[in-house]
Parts: C-alpha cells; sequence; structure tokens
C-alpha cells in the first residue's frame, strides 16, 4: 500500500494547492486563474516555487525575492489535505481491488466533500463567517449523496425517512442555541454547516460528531481563555473547525459514541 499512500498523499498537496487559492480569492473580484505571486512584493512565482509543500520548506518559509516569511496556512493546508486524501483513501482500499469504478466514485465524492470542509474551516478561522455559497453547495451534494452513497462507499439506493431528516435534526440544536441567544453563543452560519454534515454522515455518526467537536472546542476554548492574552469568556471563537474535526474523525473511524442504532 506504501506506492498508493505516496500517490494519493502528492496528489492531496497538489489539491491542497489550489484550495488555497480558493480561500484567499473567495469572495474577492480576483479570479482563480493567472499566476500565482508573492503577496507582498508581488513578484511572480518560478516553477520551483510552487511545489506543493515541498516548495515552502525549500524557500525556509520566505519569499526568494523579499525574504518575507510565507504564511504557515500554505503549506498547513497543503499538508492537512494530503492526509485527508491518505485516509480517505485507506478507509475505501478495500474497494479498489473489488471494483476499482466503485471505489474512484466514492473517492473522488467524499475528497470533494472534505475539501470544501477544508475550505469552510481556514475561511472560518481567518475571517470568523462561514460563507453561504460553501454551506449550501455542501449541503446540496450531502444530500444527493444520500441516495447515492453509504458507509460502506457507492450503493444507489433510496434513503429512509430518518436519512432524510438527520441533516434538520443535526442543524436544530444550533438553531435553537442561535435563536435562543440571538447569535450570541452560536452563528446561524455553523447551523447551516451542520444541516450539511447531519445528511453527510448520517444522525448516528453525527451524534458523535457532535459530541467530540464540542469536547474538543470546550478543552480548546479553555486553554485559549486561560492562557492566551486577548481572549475572555466573551471572545468570539470559530465553532467550524471542531466540528469538522469531530465529523472528520467519526466519519474516518465509524465513530458510534452512544450506540445509536436505527
Amino acid at each position: 500500500m506504501t506506492p498508493f499512500i505516496l500517490i494519493f498523499f502528492i496528489l492531496g498537496i497538489t489539491i491542497g494547492s489550489f484550495l488555497n487559492v480558493l480561500i484567499y480569492r473567495l469572495n474577492t473580484k480576483k479570479s482563480l486563474g493567472g499566476r500565482s505571486a508573492c503577496m507582498s512584493c508581488r513578484n511572480q512565482l518560478c516553477w520551483f516555487e510552487l511545489i506543493p509543500f515541498f516548495s515552502f520548506l525549500g524557500l525556509k518559509g520566505r519569499c526568494r525575492n523579499c525574504k518575507t516569511k510565507i504564511s504557515l496556512q500554505y503549506p498547513l493546508v497543503e499538508f492537512l489535505t494530503g492526509m485527508l486524501f491518505v485516509f480517505i483513501f485507506l478507509k475505501f482500499q478495500s474497494l479498489l481491488l473489488i471494483d476499482p469504478f466503485v471505489f474512484l466514485i466514492t473517492f473522488l465524492y467524499y475528497v470533494a466533500m472534505f475539501s470544501i470542509l477544508m475550505v469552510i474551516v481556514i475561511y472560518d478561522l481567518k475571517h470568523k463567517i462561514i460563507p453561504d455559497i460553501l454551506s449550501f453547495t455542501f449541503g446540496f451534494l450531502a444530500f444527493v449523496g444520500l441516495f447515492f452513497f453509504t458507509y460502506d462507499g457507492l450503493y444507489v439506493h433510496m434513503p429512509t425517512m430518518l436519512d432524510l431528516l438527520s441533516g434538520v435534526l443535526t442543524a436544530l440544536p444550533f438553531f435553537l442555541l442561535w435563536l435562543l441567544s440571538k447569535g450570541a453563543w452560536m452563528g446561524l452560519g455553523d447551523a447551516k454547516l451542520a444541516l450539511g454534515l447531519g445528511w453527510f454522515v448520517g444522525i448516528a455518526l453525527a451524534l458523535s460528531a457532535l459530541a467530540l467537536s464540542f469536547w474538543i472546542g470546550t478543552i480548546v476554548g479553555l486553554y485559549l481563555i486561560f492562557f492566551k492574552k486577548g481572549y475572555g469568556m466573551k471572545s468570539e471563537i470559530p465553532f467550524a473547525p471542531y466540528l469538522e474535526l469531530g465529523t472528520f474523525l467519526a466519519f474516518i473511524f465509524n465513530l458510534n459514541i452512544f450506540h445509536v442504532y436505527f
């Protein structure tokens, strides 16, 4: 499996490079095309400066022209996307031997979905907002996926009523928190995202994902409040990263913490 892992990691960091461009140019007037350039000196980058992840290491994290530090976001997103591709490959690797076509469709669907989530995470961390275009695109694809995918991969079927309601049930607590607090406890964007996540992994895994996200978010939040200057009880902390990390862990490892079966 080692050659496959390397291939999928390289593919992942390549896609991660594109995700960085999307994150930077989303909701701006800049197109996704055109040559990449240094954010500081605007010098156009050469081919050897555009090798995902490894160029950052080779350049020691600085622009070759003006020596300005390159944001850690770029190698981090590329590396995490590479690992994302590897984990999804490992989850469905048995399908590659049984039916390569089913593996391909399954793999492409899930890496596309988690790539959207990757963009949402970084964008939320940078701007403390989740763009509706990303949430609605993810939610639409997740709903469509109900008819074509199960935990085991591609399988065309008719979802149950609970499957169809899983998104609404997952989003409901977030919506109520937003409504009761008038946006002070939870943003409406988190509810929109949770709608798609419920359809994406199903209600059983969604419950595990919610539990993990709140546990992780609580631990990180307390650390920031007590040990980081500038943070307090009223500080705005993006929740989407924890929600999506919990979803990723529940999905990859099939975590059913509460042993919920329907």
